[in-house]
């Protein structure tokens, strides 16, 4: 998968776009407004995930800071070394930035 946090942003913007054209009948607003429910609803999954591997090595670096791994569930988030020796987020394997 090659989606992005920025691809997120651009389909609610998109999706924003579309309900404020004033040119839909009453009956496609309504269907615009399903729809903008459904993509609002899966984009708050996609933070709540991208927050939840944050927490995942923002704990792993406080507490097991010599840890080799972390948990397999998580094993698609990396770090990135800075020159200061901390590690930090750096972003999910599968794209997700």
């Amino acid at each position: 998968m090659k989606n992005k946090l920025t691809d997120l942003n651009n389909h609610l913007f998109a999706q924003l776009e579309r309900l404020g054209d004033e040119s839909l009948t009453d009956e496609d607003l309504n269907k615009e407004i399903g729809r903008a429910k459904a993509i609002t609803n899966i984009a708050q999954q996609i933070v709540n995930n991208g927050n939840l591997a944050l927490n995942v090595i923002k704990t792993k670096e406080e507490y097991f800071p010599n840890a080799k791994a972390l948990p397999e569930m998580f094993s698609d988030v990396e770090t990135v070394e800075l020159p200061n020796d901390k590690k930090v987020p750096g972003r999910l394997k599968d794209g997700y930035e």
